[in-house]
């Protein structure tokens, strides 16, 4: 485990405190939003009134026989990313992140393949990851026709980091597929949804995410699952075989409930005979990548130097 950003760990916590001053004077995120809360969170995965900014640079598709993706392609292509946004399973767009995705694509130049995967609660587990099978499929079958290089990375940040690793074990185990994506980047990734020790002994604070808000989406997306129903490895990747994975990156903060996720993550990575590298930053919430923090700048460096090298 690699500790970073200890030097900017003030600012960080400042901010958090800024955060939650700032989230107190809202209501609180119930374990099952109206549609009404859904729709307002919908609209900038942030939970404000500011819908996020579409770039000319992204294209809307549709592959694999209906799954919806956003396309990012720079002048030079070495790679294609295949990115699966965060939100709870719940809530965000493949079009939620379109400055930070593009800036990826140009400067790891790599083609970039956001997956808008149907959303619970109107569609449950399996909607989300067959959705992200799917997709991935057809990228393995259509990368080199479609962008010319067959060098496939796949990652995403909270609930896409989940997804990203129930797509990898899919392929593996429903396609005979262990080498066709080169490494996984994940971030702050939800792998145990019947709750590690973090995630229950969190509590209330208002840190984007916390014990009750983690709880509310997870039934909404297994609804009726319960918490031994949420073991199963085809939910939970914590307690999957991770045999034959790719080397992943692994990051959290240690100030993020799914804190335990993350470190447990990597050691089972790691005890199946894969490379895992684990970088645990310093102070940092939950989502922290998606503010302007002097971490989120290194860490987006971190990310683009390890998808130009996987």
């Amino acid at each position: 485990m690699t500790i970073t950003d200890e030097d900017c760990l003030s600012e960080t916590l400042a901010f958090n405190a800024q955060f939650e001053a700032a989230a107190a004077g809202r209501p609180a995120r119930g374990r099952a939003p109206d549609t009404a809360v859904l729709a307002h969170l919908r609209r900038n995965r942030l939970g404000g009134d500011t819908p996020p900014v579409r770039l000319a640079h992204g294209r809307d598709r549709t592959v694999a026989g209906g799954v919806r993706v956003r396309v990012f392609v720079p002048e030079q292509v070495t790679g294609v990313y295949l990115h699966i946004h965060g939100g709870g399973w719940v809530f965000g767009s493949a079009d939620g992140q379109d400055e930070r995705l593009w800036g990826l694509a140009e400067q790891a130049r790599l083609a970039v393949v956001s997956i808008d995967y149907r959303l619970a609660p109107e569609h449950p587990f399996p909607a989300g990851p067959d959705d992200c099978e799917a997709a991935a499929s057809w990228l393995v079958e259509h990368a080199a026709s479609e962008f010319g290089t067959e060098r496939l990375l796949i990652g995403g940040e909270s609930a896409g980091a989940h997804l990203a690793v129930l797509t990898l074990l899919r392929l593996r185990d429903r396609h005979g597929l262990t080498g066709a994506f080169r490494a996984a980047n994940l971030r702050y990734g939800v792998y145990d949804l019947s709750m590690t020790p973090s995630q229950r002994n969190f509590g209330p604070r208002r840190l984007l995410s916390n014990t009750d808000s983690l709880q509310g989406s997870y039934e909404l997306f297994t609804p009726g699952a319960g918490e031994e129903g949420r073991r199963s490895p085809e939910i939970s990747p914590l307690f999957a075989d991770l045999t034959g994975l790719p080397p992943a990156r692994i990051v959290v903060g240690t100030e993020d409930p799914l804190l335990d996720d993350s470190l447990f993550l990597a050691a089972r990575w790691r005890a199946a005979g894969g490379r895992a590298h684990l970088g645990v930053v310093a102070g940092a919430m939950h989502g922290f990548t998606l503010f302007p923090l002097t971490a989120t700048e290194r860490e987006v460096r971190r990310e683009r130097d390890f998808l130009a090298a996987a």
